[in-house]
């Protein structure tokens, strides 16, 4: 197309591109059947809730009989069958989300266990890994962990082996973060749930579902999870959503984190919804469509840079379990000129350049590639690696498959134009 080439994107990587495509509909057609459902059960939510005109308002100050904020939270429940949920935009991001959920429901003396190895960077001063103030450590809860097999399947005995009379919270990320390892299927996560609760019962399971609702018809708490935890910034709150994260879970795990959010005594009662309301709700909506052309966005990169010889995860042709994905580059310079590629493809702040940086809660240097709408939203176009080996590159987002078609290309160009890639004939 011609409008390609006005969008600074070569001959050479345009067809590559179309090649790419032809061979991904089937794909794309699965992932359409997927969002229809998903579509349907956000839906069916709203309706059964009876969302209303009303529920579009908002409140200021305590936030007392705030109709639309309690509402949402009920559709949440719904969503997920769950007891209960909490949404607020009191949650900053998806680390609070988590953490906050962490810290409400454990207590000096219990130890949390994660049995997926090493969880993202940003919770290691959360839990303590990294020592820091107001981490889990300093209010005397330990910590356990079980790494994944070398074929990244988990360790039953090694799980099994971990859990003791301490153990009260065990937490599973479903997606990759900065590692190459598969993210996790809900069936996956089932599994491990009912082995954990057959050693167990009485153990809380929670469940980091960032970056993966929406991706398939059914959710870690359909499985046995006790507490999903998410931001929305990212899928459900659909490239609308300004702030805000989510629990959804038992009545107690939810309870116990709105005590915490707010004060004892006060709870779910207060917290204002000063106008997101409109964006949360329609977010929510629209978030099954915007999360499959996400989905599709992160298949087209896979299959576009296995075409050029490079390692990713997951291959295009998997079946997939969240909207990340990671492409080993094998050098930082790639990182660099990839990340420079998806800057240049934003529709804000297009021209600013990033390059490799310090970042809070994290151990190495990090370049993020972020031109959105809302600051830092990661449903919305966006690269992002820490620079140490393998040299892995996150990808991740766009509110249009066009978009994040577009942004694919122009990170390839970048890399084409800086001699370091080939394209085959």
């Amino acid at each position: 197309m011609n409008i390609y080439k006005e969008m600074g994107i070569s001959d050479c990587v345009s067809n590559l591109g179309e090649a790419a495509l032809r061979d991904l509909k089937p794909r794309f057609e699965q992932i359409d059947e997927i969002a229809e459902i998903c579509q349907m059960k956000v839906l069916k939510a709203m309706q059964e809730c009876g969302v209303s005109e009303a529920c579009l308002l908002g409140t200021t100050g305590y936030g007392y009989n705030d109709i639309g904020r309690d509402r949402l939270e009920e559709v949440y429940a719904h969503i997920f069958h769950t007891e209960d949920a909490l949404v607020r935009p009191q949650i900053t991001c998806g680390t609070h989300a988590l953490a906050l959920a962490l810290m409400s429901n454990l207590r000096p003396g219990d130890e949390l266990l994660s049995p997926v190895g090493k969880p993202y960077d940003t919770l290691e001063k959360v839990i303590g890994i990294t020592p820091h103030p107001g981490s889990l450590a300093e209010y005397g809860i330990s910590y356990a962990q079980v790494d994944l097999l070398k074929d990244g399947t988990f360790d039953y005995d090694g799980i099994k082996n971990a859990i003791n009379d301490k153990t009260k919270l065990v937490t599973i990320q479903r997606s990759k973060g900065y590692q190459t390892r598969p993210s996790f299927s809900v069936k996956q996560i089932g599994e491990l749930i009912h082995f954990i609760k057959e050693i167990r019962p009485d153990l809380t399971v929670m469940v980091d579902n960032c970056y993966g609702e929406f991706t398939e018809t059914i959710e870690p708490t359909d499985v046995g999870a006790d507490m999903v935890v998410g931001s929305l910034i990212k899928n459900p709150g659909g490239g609308l959503a300004p702030i805000g994260g989510y629990i959804a879970g038992t009545q107690k795990c939810v309870e116990n984190a709105a005590y915490r959010l707010t004060s004892p005594g006060l709870g779910k009662e207060v917290g204002a919804s000063l106008g997101v309301l409109k964006d949360f709700y329609q977010g929510l909506f629209l978030a099954p469509t915007v999360a499959s052309s996400a989905e599709k966005g992160a298949i087209f990169a896979a299959k576009l840079f296995e075409t050029l010889g490079f390692d990713t995860v997951p291959h295009s042709d998997e079946i997939r379990h969240d909207i990340i994905q990671s492409v080993i580059l094998r050098s930082p310079e790639r990182v660099i000129a990839f990340c420079q590629g998806i800057q240049a493809a934003s529709p804000v702040d297009s021209m600013a350049m990033p390059y490799p940086d310090d970042m809070p809660g994290y151990d190495s240097k990090v370049i993020m590639a972020a031109g959105n709408f809302i600051s830092g939203s990661s449903i919305e176009l966006s690269a992002d690696a820490p620079i140490r080996e393998p040299y892995a590159v996150y990808f991740q987002g766009g509110l249009t498959f066009a978009h994040a078609k577009y942004g694919i290309l122009r990170a390839v160009e970048e890399l084409y134009q800086k001699k370091l890639i080939e394209i085959p004939d």
